[in-house]
């Protein structure tokens, strides 16, 4: 059972803050069961209810400092997505996003960073749905990683470049 107080990472609403545990008194709804109210850390309007008996199937906890400092310095081993077909790049992209592990969402970033490179050197453009799963690959990453790090959002990217270019001195 998470504690309150406790960062976690639920599916699409990315990075949330367990603000309480507690029971909804709403009509029709078990008085007696316990919800998690999660305060999404990058949407600081919404609020989330998740039962507290079925959250363990949608929540994991955040990962830490140390967790994240060893993320950042394995990206240059982490492998790319092994593509197959076209026809079914959306069904992997979705895979990769929603097992809600940073490690898919670095592979998922490193292989549509180099697919796009690839197409434009070849002279096309960069799919709509390579840039839609980079960026939200890239803003489920930077926001667990932020928090994880203490740093704001928008500089999680130049740190760790900055990371890997000191690691490959």
């Amino acid at each position: 059972m998470f504690q309150k107080g406790e960062y976690v990472i639920y599916s699409n609403n990315g990075i949330c803050l367990i603000q309480d545990i507690t029971t909804l008194n709403l009509s029709g709804v078990d008085k007696n069961r316990e919800y998690y109210l999660l305060k999404p850390v990058f949407a600081s309007t919404s609020t989330v209810y998740i039962p507290v008996d079925t959250a363990e199937a949608s929540l994991r906890p955040a990962i830490s400092k140390d967790e994240a400092h060893s993320l950042i310095k394995s990206i240059p081993d982490i492998p790319t997505i092994p593509l197959t077909d076209e026809k079914t790049l959306e069904k992997t992209y979705k895979e990769y996003m929603r097992s809600n592990n940073c490690k898919a969402w670095v592979q998922l970033i490193k292989t549509i960073y180099l697919r796009k490179e690839n197409r434009i050197l070849k002279g096309h453009k960069v799919t709509a749905l390579d840039s839609r799963y980079f960026n939200l690959a890239e803003t489920s990453l930077y926001g667990e990683l932020s928090v994880a790090l203490g740093k704001p959002r928008d500089e999680v990217k130049s740190y760790i470049a900055s990371c890997i270019d000191e690691s490959g001195d």
